[in-house]
């Protein structure tokens, strides 16, 4: 598939049923999602981050355009990038980061409005980010998915009018998802789905099922870094029996790597 054939197929997914779009961490966990029957994918930067030894937001942008160039090559599947907060506060920061993982094969991707250094970023400012993201993401020659983050539920400040708020102002300033990690009840989703008219992505925490963040009016599910703590939780517990007991009794045949690489 060509690049602007990933880009519509993206955005049809987000005119059909409620979808998962599940986040892998590198070119093989890309590769099994795939085989595995989901129709797109999404980066996660705590889950990239971990694989070069770093915690969340320790990755440069240099680094997550070859990340983005990996997964692109690894499947044909569209492919949407968590830019955190576009690798720079400015509005000219967050449009860059849109273009140069564009040019990498993205054709989606979303600006967040919390800076690890500075805390959330005052309302208006956000919106201007926004707003210049969606600028670069009008000016590519297919139609780049632009998700807009509201970050107060997971940052420490869970005020559901303010997180609406600034979804609402998002939305009027050029986003096409719209999304505020955080959310745990339908009462919350269901909320903020009614305020808005674009889709809502919703991260999954395990207490709600895909039917019930579906019925509360989400479009898209994604799950962050959790699939890859699930490996890692994994590995990690085995390891301790080997080094703990000298018990090997974890092992167990492979996957099926030769089915899901076909």
């Amino acid at each position: 598939m060509t690049q602007g054939e990933k880009a519509h197929a993206f955005r049809a997914l987000h005119e059909g049923e409620p979808f998962v779009i599940p986040n892998p961490w590198d070119a093989g966990s890309a590769r099994v999602l795939a085989a595995l029957g989901f129709e797109a994918l999404a980066s996660t930067s705590s889950g990239f981050a971990y694989t070069l030894g770093r915690l969340d937001g320790g990755a440069t942008l240099e680094e997550v355009v070859e990340h983005v160039a990996a997964l692109d090559r690894a499947t044909d599947l569209p492919v949407s990038v968590d830019l955190e907060n576009g690798y720079g506060a400015s509005a000219e920061s967050a449009a860059h980061a849109i273009t140069r993982v564009a040019a990498a094969g993205a054709v989606g991707g979303s600006i967040e409005d919390y800076d690890p250094a500075d805390g959330l970023y005052e309302a208006a400012h956000a919106v201007e980010r926004v707003a210049a993201a969606a600028e670069a993401a009008r000016a590519l020659d297919f139609p780049f998915t632009l998700t807009a983050r509201a970050e107060n539920h997971i940052r420490g400040n869970p005020d559901l009018g303010d997180t609406i708020s600034r979804l609402q102002a998002f939305e009027a300033a050029g986003a096409d998802v719209l999304y505020a990690p955080g959310l745990l009840t339908t009462d919350e989703i269901r909320a903020v789905c009614d305020a808005v008219t674009k889709p809502v992505n919703v991260l999954a925490f395990g207490n709600l099922s895909l039917g019930e963040i579906a019925g509360a009016g989400a479009q898209r599910v994604s799950v962050g870094g959790s699939l890859t703590w699930v490996a890692v939780n994994a590995f990690a517990d085995a390891a301790r029996a080997i080094r703990a007991d000298g018990d090997f009794s974890s092992f167990g045949p492979g996957p099926p790597l030769r089915e899901w690489f076909a």
